[in-house]
């Protein structure tokens, strides 16, 4: 039973604002950009009765990931990143080791096994834990599309993506100040000099010779939007299916069209998510590419075999991400592998029903720079029609605690505050 507190979240929520940037693997965002939260952050014990819906859940899915999640966490001291309130790996070998085996048990014991070995800190986005807006963040979803493609350019397979250009470079700025951490340059080499590469625009136009034609798939827009997800499943003319995995990018920002089209009339702030804008984008032909250029941002791609078809590409971790329970957040913050409990508003997948309240067990095992502040995620909602029409219209006002375990628990006491969270 939802708790008093979060009653409200129960029902439908107002558009909150989509976010601008994009997941390297996955976060589609569309509309203008939102300011990213900035001060401390604060996390608060609670209690498990304190968390909506944990009485119901079954976390057995969720220790199945964390058991990936563990499986690429090599050394006995390396620590969780982020803010660093997670510990180290030593303090995550004893539920490591038991996760796998409690993922096979009973749903109440899988329960059981979390609340003998975790504690749950509530995050708030500022020193006030007790402000409940502190404790509010937004919660987006993203998906793996299905295209149509083919190895040779054929018939309505004209639409090219592209491998990693051999002159394009890339900097990771955070190698020469520490202040520029997580950031990123890309661009092509000339005459000793880093310049921009060519924008999308330019490279549709005029092709690229320097990058290998991987796959051709039969619609523009669908390749476009593979673009803007990361990642996604390409079904042959062969009857093979392959995974396309994001491998680079151009270097140009990423301008959500959604907000051009804000700016130019023709959706409101209301009406924009990914199911609007490819509707525009059909009702409107002559002026689709167009539209398309407005993101100067490209993304290069690997191929990939399908692997298990239950699980989706691998994340910024690593490891293949969960339907439902895989989510992004700002690695600045949250380290990779932490479980989060999340508790949020979801769209149905048909858009003539009311929201569902999801309270679950996540598993953050992926980032991206649209996700930025403490109280913020993207859930990874798997592949397919039904996935993208979840993803596509998720925009929710939810809270996220964070689990971890009891040695960490004891040397993080009743609370403590992250000074500059997210800025």
């Amino acid at each position: 039973m939802v708790s008093r507190q979060l009653a409200r979240f129960a029902h439908p929520v107002p558009f909150v604002s989509a976010v601008l940037g994009v997941l390297l693997s996955g976060c589609i965002s569309f509309g203008p950009p939102e300011p990213r939260p900035v001060g401390p952050m604060r996390l608060t014990q609670v209690a498990f009765g304190d968390l909506g819906g944990w009485a119901a859940n079954d976390p057995r899915a969720s220790l199945a990931a964390l058991t990936r999640s563990c499986a690429v966490r090599v050394s006995g001291t390396a620590p969780y990143s982020g803010t660093g309130y997670a510990g180290t790996i030593e303090d995550w070998r004893p539920v490591c080791r038991d996760a796998e085996a409690m993922s096979y048990a009973r749903a109440e014991q899988a329960r059981a096994f979390i609340e003998s070995t975790l504690v749950p800190y509530r995050v708030a986005q500022g020193a006030d834990e007790a402000n409940e807006a502190n404790q509010e963040g937004l919660f987006t979803g993203y998906f793996e599309p299905e295209l149509n493609g083919s190895r040779t350019r054929h018939g309505p397979y004209q639409t090219p993506l592209h491998s990693v250009p051999a002159d394009l470079v890339s900097v990771d700025l955070g190698r020469f100040r520490e202040s520029l951490r997580g950031q990123r340059l890309a661009g092509r080499v000339e005459d000793g000099r880093l310049l921009p590469y060519a924008a999308r625009g330019e490279i549709v136009h005029n092709g690229l010779p320097q990058a290998k034609e991987i796959l051709y798939v039969d619609d523009p827009v669908d390749a476009f939007f593979l673009q803007i997800q990361g990642s996604g499943r390409v079904v042959l003319d062969d009857g093979t299916v392959m995974r396309a995995v994001y491998a680079g990018q151009n270097g140009h920002p990423y301008t959500p069209i959604g907000a051009v089209l804000i700016d130019q009339g023709e959706l409101t702030r209301e009406e924009v998510s990914m199911q609007s804008i490819r509707a525009w984008l059909a009702a409107n032909p002559a002026r689709a590419r167009a539209l398309m250029d407005q993101n100067a941002s490209y993304v290069f791609f690997a191929l990939e075999p399908l692997g298990d078809p239950d699980l989706g590409a691998r994340g910024s971790q690593g490891v293949p991400l969960t339907p439902g329970v895989s989510m992004a957040v700002d690695a600045t913050i949250h380290p990779l592998g932490v479980p989060l409990w999340l508790e949020a508003p979801v769209p149905d997948s048909d858009p003539a029903n009311p929201n569902s309240f999801l309270a679950r067990l996540m598993v953050a095992q992926d980032t991206g720079g649209a996700i930025r502040g403490a109280v913020r995620g993207d859930v990874y909602w798997g592949f397919g029609d039904a996935a993208g029409a979840i993803a596509g219209r998720m925009r929710s006002v939810g809270r996220m605690t964070v689990l971890v375990p009891r040695t960490v628990a004891a040397r993080l006491g009743a609370g403590v505050e992250f000074p500059g969270a997210g800025s």
